[in-house]
């Protein structure tokens, strides 16, 4: 074991911005801190932003997995009169046309209708395996893929603004819950399509975005006062 690998270690919020991976921001970390033994709790697409919890060390990363079922918080933007193969902003749009724009009311009450526990299919362009291989790796391929439904909890959706085509909700909801599906199936039962422009993970359990700090603020010298044990 290094000297390093001896000093304290534990877990970093960090404030993940948009255009890299999860993955991004291991490695940036791993350059910063000079650790390998590091890794993350909760994958964020590159579309997104906000909270990622980090782990430094062997120690750390070994209970990453108590934060993986965790409740999370969001907020998100959906681009309503279009769809994606993606379900988000990043793949190809398909436009929709729109005889009635919906009313505030009308999306009110379809919104409602997603609090409880739903069933979701997973975004193709995902993680999220199928018979051993990541989704995203067979769709790359052309397969025709129908990923099993999964059960998760939507506890309560806020509607912070609706001007269309833009809508904007904070999601509160159970570990495993797709929100770009979420956004897909809104879209489906507004009759309107749409699809992800925007998410911010703003809580992880307790954890707080405000309390995460932004990768510019990890240095080789102060990563160490920012670490939390479990």
């Amino acid at each position: 074991m290094t000297n390093l690998e001896k000093q304290k270690v534990g877990f970093l919020l960090i404030d993940k911005p948009k255009g890299i991976t999860s993955h991004d921001v291991v490695d940036y970390l791993r350059e910063k801190i000079g650790l390998k033994k590091i890794g993350h709790a909760g994958t964020l697409d590159p579309i997104a932003t906000g909270l990622l919890i980090v782990g430094i060390g062997r120690e750390a990363t070994r209970q990453l997995s108590f934060f993986l079922k965790m409740d999370k918080e969001y907020i998100g933007e959906i681009k309503l009169g279009g769809i994606s193969d993606t379900y988000d902003r990043e793949g190809k749009i398909k436009k929709k046309k729109i005889i009635e724009i919906p009313s505030r009311e009308r999306v009110e009450k379809i919104v409602r209708g997603f609090v409880g526990k739903i069933k979701q299919t997973p975004p193709i362009f995902s993680a999220k395996k199928f018979k051993g291989k990541k989704l995203y790796t067979l769709a790359r391929k052309g397969e025709k893929i129908k990923p099993a439904q999964v059960l998760v909890e939507i506890y309560n959706i806020s509607i912070l603004d609706y001007n269309w085509p833009s809508l904007r909700i904070k999601v509160k909801c159970s570990s495993g819950t797709y929100i770009r599906s979420l956004a897909h199936d809104i879209g489906k039962k507004l009759g309107t399509g749409g699809y992800l422009e925007k998410l911010c993970r703003t809580k992880i359990g307790r954890f707080k975005l405000e309390n995460a700090k932004k990768l510019n603020e990890i240095t080789s010298r102060n990563w160490q006062k920012f670490l939390f044990s479990l």
